[in-house]
């Protein structure tokens, strides 16, 4: 038990984030967009690092559960809304990124995306891999935080070169996500025990039984995912009725700077086949 509580730092965890912050500093231009990827990079810090890691790693589902939703819901949109447009097209010019980028801007690809990683990384054999490593609770981590800018890629519609949904459009697919990021929620609440053997001392240090502490994290999950998603459905929903905007968003430059750019490479492709044959 002690040394579950005694204090230790997560060097990687710790350095990269700061890492982090001195390659935000070199290539983000604006104040607020410094303070905003700032903000976002020491809540992800805050929730990764001891205690509150390790107690989502190896005691409370519950409380591993609010990371995810914190990572997937807070740090991932902050640091998506903190980049600048010329950044996000330096880095998603490369090829394979851009197609990734792409694929996953569908709202039902992004969807069901977000509902495996979500589950799987809440799933039995990987939380138990977590708390036996801290190179498998990094990767686990790390997989959460792709969701979330998957997840958020269609809702915030900023990714160049990709279809870029109506308002309206776009509260509905949050509204929709909201109600598939907690897939495991109801398995929790209405499990007669408990499903996680790795996870223990729950009793000594937050005082609830282990079955108890899973149904909590059941019913966090829920609520913890709907009130904000809910909350920025409705006011996307509410500006676009305000503004009479339902049409798809407008092309900036950048989206058509990528499509030219998509057209030379194809044209290339097509070149290289008529030469060979």
């Amino acid at each position: 038990m002690r040394p579950l509580l005694a204090f230790h730092l997560h060097w990687l965890a710790v350095t990269c984030v700061v890492v982090a912050v001195v390659v935000e500093r070199a290539l983000v231009a604006t104040k607020r967009e410094r303070r905003v990827t700032l903000s976002a990079l020491l809540t992800l810090l805050v929730v990764v690092v001891w205690p509150v890691g390790d107690v989502a790693a190896t005691v409370s589902l519950t409380v591993a559960t609010l990371q995810r939703l914190v990572i997937m819901l807070l740090v991932a949109p902050l640091l998506l809304l903190a980049t600048p447009t010329q950044l996000l097209v330096r880095l998603t010019r490369p090829r394979v990124i851009d197609d990734v980028v792409q694929f996953f801007s569908h709202p039902g690809v992004a969807m069901a995306f977000v509902t495996l990683v979500g589950t799987a990384t809440l799933t039995t054999p990987v939380v138990d891999w977590g708390a036996s490593s801290s190179l498998a609770r990094g990767l686990v981590l790390v997989a959460v935080l792709a969701a979330g800018v998957v997840l958020w890629i269609p809702g915030l519609a900023m990714m160049p070169g990709t279809r870029r949904l109506s308002p309206v459009a776009r509260a509905g697919y949050i509204f929709a996500s909201a109600l598939v990021v907690t897939s495991l929620s109801f398995v929790w609440i209405f499990s007669r025990h408990s499903l996680y053997p790795s996870l223990h001392h729950q009793y000594a240090l937050l005082h609830m039984t282990p079955l108890f502490d899973q149904q909590l994290a059941g019913f966090v999950a829920k609520f913890a995912c709907y009130i904000p998603m809910w909350a920025v459905a409705f006011t996307i929903f509410a500006r676009a009725d305000e503004t009479n905007t339902t049409e798809e968003s407008p092309l900036h430059w950048a989206d058509v700077e990528r499509e030219l750019l998509r057209v030379d490479r194809q044209r290339e492709r097509q070149q290289r086949r008529e030469s060979r044959e």
